[in-house]
């Protein structure tokens, strides 16, 4: 018995130092790629070039594979051009963990995080303050999912998987998933200079995303396209279940991040984050509003989500579910000039305002932060889904009743709908 106990302890003791030196590292990751050096890591600036030196130094560390013929350091890059009247050049950066299952090997997974930003923002670059010019680090947008894509490459460098893994990090997703576009449509090309990458898309089975991911609130995270593999919900739920945490979610795929584009490739994707937050582009998304612990949760979520999608014993199919809660702007006539909780963490009943921008009609109606949406214009509002249907019923102009709780209180608000492109 005592020896038992022995072993136990020890074990214990290790997990407890696995996981102090997991965030650490993730911590240190967050930290420089957030910090005021790097200026906001735009694409094709200084700050962006030292971001990828540092991503492909731990991908070069860790002995994965790169993705494109050649020894140097750029090996790991797809460099890439956009913009029509000013030419920027950035490039994703890859590493591969070649699978140890000879039947799964050549699937593969994509395993990835943006890790740009706005640089200094400004007019037009994304910033909920354009009128100010400050270096924007984004440490949750999205320095936070890139720590944890490094820790997910150390764990499975270890570990192995039976399926191929790429490890990837986009480049100007934040003007526009670029940088995943660019991927898709090269990996539809024929292209001899590809390395240790599928011969063709459809060699890519699956792909996850991590963006934002550093600000868990309620123990809660939300996972959007569960409804885009039959295999998925169910997967999600029991990982959710064995790591405890609660989880939201979203059947189809077309949130605004790098999954995207690969469902609108027929490829079933899951998109995990931690939702918004009053710092979200803004100058003031540093790491020290970071929730490490609830980036370690992420990570062990992420951890086993991945092995059991590593291991299913059939490559997952593709079910196109419509957009449904990620619809964009254009979908509708009028805004409230607010962003909604997407991971559901609220467990009273409608749906939480996560950031209420100042000036926008919910605002100039007494809205704030925090407030919980219950009723607009007398119908029931009770997740995300039926707040965007709310939306699609109104016309600028008018003014509409918005049943709101703050804290114990009641309140309702008279909210003059704008058009929403104003």
């Amino acid at each position: 018995m005592r020896k038992i106990c022995f072993i136990l302890c020890l074990t214990f003791a290790f997990v407890i130092q696995t996981f102090a030196q997991q965030q650490d590292d993730m911590r240190k990751t967050v930290d420089y790629l957030a910090s005021q050096q790097l200026g906001g890591r735009y694409p094709g600036s200084t700050g962006d070039t030292l971001a990828s030196e540092f991503i492909t130094a731990k991908l070069r560390g860790l002995k994965l594979k790169p993705i494109v013929k050649g020894k140097k350091r750029k090996a790991y890059y797809q460099n890439f051009s956009y913009g029509k009247t000013e030419q920027r050049t950035t490039h994703n950066i890859m590493a591969v963990l070649k699978g140890n299952d000879k039947q799964l090997r050549n699937e593969y997974i994509v395993v990835g995080s943006h890790y740009d930003h706005l640089g200094m923002g400004g007019k037009d670059s994304g910033s909920r303050r354009p009128d100010t010019l400050a270096v924007h680090p984004g440490a949750d947008d999205n320095a936070s999912g890139d720590a944890v894509i490094l820790e997910l490459a150390k764990h499975f460098k270890k570990t192995g998987s039976p399926r191929t893994i790429i490890f990837a990090f986009f480049g100007a997703e934040e003007q526009g998933l670029i940088g995943s576009k660019q991927f898709v449509d090269w990996m539809k090309q024929d292209d001899k200079r590809r390395k240790n990458l599928p011969d063709d898309i459809k060699g890519i089975v699956a792909m996850v995303n991590l963006d934002m991911v550093g600000r868990m609130r309620d123990n809660s995270l939300s996972v959007s396209g569960t409804g885009t593999s039959s295999a998925f919900k169910e997967m999600a739920e029991q990982v959710a279940k064995q790591t405890n945490l609660n989880i939201s979610c979203t059947p189809d795929g077309y949130g605004p991040s790098d999954q995207a584009s690969f469902v609108a490739a027929d490829i079933p994707v899951l998109y995990l984050t931690t939702g918004g937050h009053m710092e979200y582009h803004t100058p003031a998304d540093l790491p020290a509003t970071i929730n490490f612990d609830g980036m370690q949760q992420t990570l062990d979520y992420t951890k086993e989500l991945v092995t059991r999608l590593a291991s299913l014993p059939q490559a997952p199919d593709f079910i196109n579910v419509p957009s449904s809660t990620n619809m964009s702007h254009a979908s509708f006539k009028v805004t409230l000039g607010l962003m909604p909780d997407v991971t559901g963490a609220s467990t009273t009943p409608g749906l939480r305002a996560d950031i209420v921008v100042a000036g926008k009609p919910a605002h100039e109606a007494g809205m704030k932060s925090g407030d919980i949406i219950q009723e607009i214009d007398g119908k029931p509002v009770k997740d995300i889904n039926e707040y965007m249907e709310r939306l699609s019923e109104l016309k600028a102009g008018t003014t509409i009743p918005v049943k709101v709780l703050r804290g114990d209180e009641t309140i309702i608000l008279q909210v003059h709908l704008k058009p929403a492109k104003q």
